[in-house]
């Protein structure tokens, strides 16, 4: 009878891993959805070329800013609790966002979007830890979690460009909405009620206030860098108050009693490597996303349903990896070695890229690179996970998973700034040269894919070297308890 219910226990865990991939599915689908329906968005709400772009930055700015509070919340309150709550918020801005006639009305939305989102994001991670205790299982239960997220960016794409070209772009905001009720009922019934493990529940305000107001300033400063020149009084003087804060935030969380993120957590090496693996991937990955889009767009001459396409390979080769490869290759060989092998495949692919020609063919110049960081992704996104959780206490893994999201949102938001103003910069210097529009375009883009290699290389020495790669015995992540700085420390 026992081992019946154990069955279904653990059958109803999986479930319960479907539901919460797909919460989390619907908050990565509209960073990327977006992005095809803006040109129908511009048409039809009068927007400008620059106001435009507040479309996607008041998501990636609430969304980049709440992570950390998100996180902290879920481990003070409970992680199903906090995770409903983030669901709810995305659902009714999605339904604002569905009907909005106004410019106003839609990037208001789209802000309280980012918010739900964020929350989704910083406790989900969490809630697997909960639930899937044994070592084999949960490798297998990230790999999902990993194939979502690294995935459901090109479905996306894909989705967005079938939508607003056969109903309208409301469309891609509406369809959230039966996603939504059934994440949230399925949630109540499937996903136990996991009771706070935090002795003091007191929320530290100020750190709160500070760390949330310090990386909305930097998210700002970086979405608008290109446009407002990265030299500029204003690009500087954001990224300024954004580092005062940063200083303030840290002192406040040095002295108050229960801080908002308990400095001692860095001193865990796994997730604080993991955590600078992750900007750095971050960073050549986003690059890889966007500018091979933008490549295959004004270079090549695709259409959106096009583009969505010539990801599809990547993106199935990541779902082989994520869903099944990667969590046997991680209880094999550890943590360590998949990560610096899928990061090196991602270096590969990106260096491909760095020479596509202007009159590229698909089979040839894009299609083997997609191939590789469809491999390297695919490899490495599942240890990278559960590098940056192994040796989190189970009290910490809300701000441990707020952490990570928010090394890949700032890193990702970073490096595509930084890589797309040199590429832009490439670009206006072979035009000042006299070379033709698409030749110019071609140019500053082999600049970001190169840099982007240089990144993804990078990340992988560092993880080659620095992580402690063994599996943390009896699990993944260390259990209750042992996953203390002092254990931890013991364990070196």
């Amino acid at each position: 009878m026992s081992h019946a219910s154990h069955a279904l226990d653990s059958r109803k865990r999986w479930w319960a891993l479907i539901v919460l991939c797909l919460g989390v599915l619907m908050i990565v689908l509209d960073s990327t959805i977006v992005n095809v329906a803006l040109p129908s968005i511009r048409e039809d709400l009068k927007f400008t070329e620059t106001s435009l772009v507040w479309v996607v930055n008041a998501y990636l700015l609430t969304f980049g800013g709440c992570l950390l509070l998100g996180g902290r919340l879920g481990d003070i309150y409970g992680p199903r609790r906090v995770f409903l709550i983030g669901i709810t918020f995305f659902t009714v801005a999605s339904l604002a966002c569905g009907l909005a006639t106004s410019q106003g009305l839609l990037i208001a939305a789209r802000a309280v979007q980012g918010i739900g989102g964020a929350v989704v994001s910083a406790v989900s991670l969490s809630l697997i830890m909960n639930m899937f205790t044994d070592g084999a299982e949960r490798a297998k239960a990230m790999g999902v979690y990993g194939f979502v997220c690294a995935g459901g960016g090109s479905i996306g794409v894909l989705l967005g460009g079938a939508l607003t070209s056969t109903l309208s772009w409301h469309w891609i905001f509406l369809v959230n909405l039966p996603i939504g009720v059934a994440v949230y009922w399925l949630c109540m019934a499937l996903i136990p009620s996991i009771r706070s493990q935090v002795a003091d529940r007191r929320l530290d305000v100020w750190g709160a206030l500070t760390v949330t107001a310090s990386l909305m300033l930097a998210v700002y400063a970086i979405v608008n860098g290109n446009e407002a020149g990265w030299t500029s009084g204003q690009t500087i003087g954001l990224l300024a108050g954004a580092a005062v804060l940063l200083a303030a935030f840290i002192t406040i969380e040095a002295r108050v009693p229960t801080p908002l993120m308990p400095l001692g957590i860095f001193k865990l090496r796994n997730l604080t490597i993991s955590n600078t693996i992750g900007v750095l991937w971050a960073a050549g990955m986003f690059a890889w996303f966007f500018i091979s889009a933008l490549y295959l767009q004004l270079v090549l001459g695709y259409g959106p349903m096009q583009v969505g396409l010539a990801f599809l390979p990547a993106n199935i080769i990541m779902a082989v990896f994520s869903l099944g490869l990667s969590a046997k290759l991680v209880t094999r060989f550890g943590i360590r070695k998949p990560l610096g092998v899928g990061l090196l495949f991602a270096t590969l692919g990106l260096a491909l890229f760095a020479r596509v020609p202007v009159d590229g063919d698909v089979m040839t110049d894009v299609l083997p690179s997609m191939v590789l960081l469809g491999i390297g992704a695919g490899i490495a996104f599942n240890p990278l996970l559960i590098a940056a959780m192994s040796d989190v206490a189970p009290s910490e893994s809300g701000l441990a998973s707020g952490i990570v999201n928010t090394a890949f949102m700032m890193g990702g938001a970073l490096g595509l700034a930084i890589l797309a103003s040199l590429a832009a910069a490439q670009t206006h210097q072979l035009l000042a040269d006299g070379a033709t529009t698409q030749v110019a375009l071609n140019g500053g883009y082999r600049v970001a894919f190169a840099l982007g290699a240089v990144c993804a290389g990078v990340a992988a020495v560092i993880g080659s070297v620095f992580l402690r790669g063994k599996m943390p015995a009896g699990g993944v992540v260390a259990e209750h308890g042992r996953g203390s700085p002092d254990a931890v420390a013991a364990n070196e």
